[in-house]
């Protein structure tokens, strides 16, 4: 017979020390040969849920779709999926017929405008002068008024179309026209998407590009409901894969019908260039742990008789003592009870330990 097996059955033999009351009698060499080892209970002022699947996005603030300001052609497009951009550099040009009729109605309208403004000025000094009536001034100014709202509005559609106020003035400057209308990157940022090719006819506000800053970036997370308790805005998140970690920023009130699960959505600024948007990775959410709780390895807890126990070293042996688990993490365990960092804990060789206690407990 092994000696390890013969001396647990000698423990579990009727007129053994284990059947006293509160200690499970284990001497040191029994302890070598039963393989038991210990470890200390550690503080915990959190705990780590399981592992859930997570879906990496970009915040709504940082995407933009640069969508075509006039109806046209796509002469060229100047970059593509996965590039770098900087806010105002070219993507695509664009010849536009709508261009041109945008740019003659600004250029009639301002010459009209500064024709009247001629007018009203002579207007004026005639009638200081007496020479006209006060009625044909008042016309003067009414129309003034009039082209100055006329070219107020034809500049906002050149606006619209993608002219800066450089352009404007040039345009103003030469009363040259052009159908040629480059499209700008409203951002910095990675291009996500290409939505068109070159040669293709567009409309007005077609989408052309998908531009998004990719730092910080989003994970959006689906907690059930029933493990919703504890997480907290401003908690962790874990992503032990990429060993880096984010902030829970909001958390849903809905429960989605599909899964019955909470939106738990966190920001992630540090390792944002190991994740890309749409992808799926696993993390772990903490909590804050309730009371005074400690941290211990998951081997160490023993359960029975639905309860749960944790074997204590003491002198001559050990102490099943009863605890609350608040939380089970990959390889530990969050528990409530009677601890202390003094306290050692049977890691190993708990089989025989609890053995010895179920059977000195008969």
């Amino acid at each position: 017979m092994k000696p390890t097996l013969f001396l647990l059955l000698a423990m579990l033999a009727p007129g053994s020390t284990v059947y006293a009351a509160s200690l499970i009698a284990v001497d040191a060499d029994q302890q070598s040969a039963f393989g038991i080892t210990l470890t200390a209970p550690l503080p915990a002022a959190e705990t780590l849920t399981r592992r859930y699947p997570a879906e990496v996005a970009v915040p709504n603030r940082q995407m933009r779709v640069v969508a075509a300001p006039q109806s046209g052609v796509l002469e060229s497009l100047l970059v593509a999926e996965g590039e770098r951009v900087e806010v105002g550099q070219v993507l695509a040009e664009l010849r536009s017929p709508e261009l041109v009729d945008a740019q003659s109605q600004y250029l009639e309208s301002l010459t009209r405008l500064e024709l009247i403004e001629t007018e009203l000025a002579r207007d004026r000094t005639l009638f200081r002068e007496g020479v006209i009536a006060e009625r044909r001034l008042l016309e003067s100014q009414s129309k003034q008024r009039e082209l100055t709202t006329m070219v107020e509005q034809r500049l906002q559609l050149l606006e619209l179309a993608g002219f800066g106020s450089e352009d404007i003035m040039t345009l103003a400057r030469t009363r040259r026209l052009t159908s040629r209308l480059p499209v700008r990157a409203p951002i910095g940022g990675v291009v996500l998407e290409q939505m068109v090719s070159t040669g293709q006819s567009v409309a007005t506000a077609a989408p052309l590009y998908r531009v998004a800053e990719l730092n910080p970036l989003w994970l959006e997370i689906h907690v059930p409901v029933e493990r919703i308790v504890g997480v907290q805005e401003g908690g962790r998140v874990l992503l032990p894969r990429e060993d880096t970690a984010g902030t829970i920023v909001t958390i849903g009130r809905m429960v989605h019908g599909q899964d019955q699960g909470v939106l738990v959505r966190a920001e992630i600024t540090e390792g944002t260039e190991r994740l890309r948007p749409g992808q799926f990775v696993e993390v772990q959410l903490s909590a804050e742990a309730q009371g005074e709780s400690w941290r211990v390895p998951l081997e160490s807890v023993v359960r029975h008789a639905g309860n749960a126990y944790v074997f204590v070293n003491r002198d001559g042996g050990f102490e099943a003592l009863p605890v609350r688990v608040l939380a089970e993490e990959e390889g530990s365990a969050v528990v409530a009870g009677g601890l202390s960092t003094a306290d050692r804990l049977a890691v190993t060789g708990v089989v025989a330990v609890k053995a010895a206690w179920l059977g000195g407990a008969e």
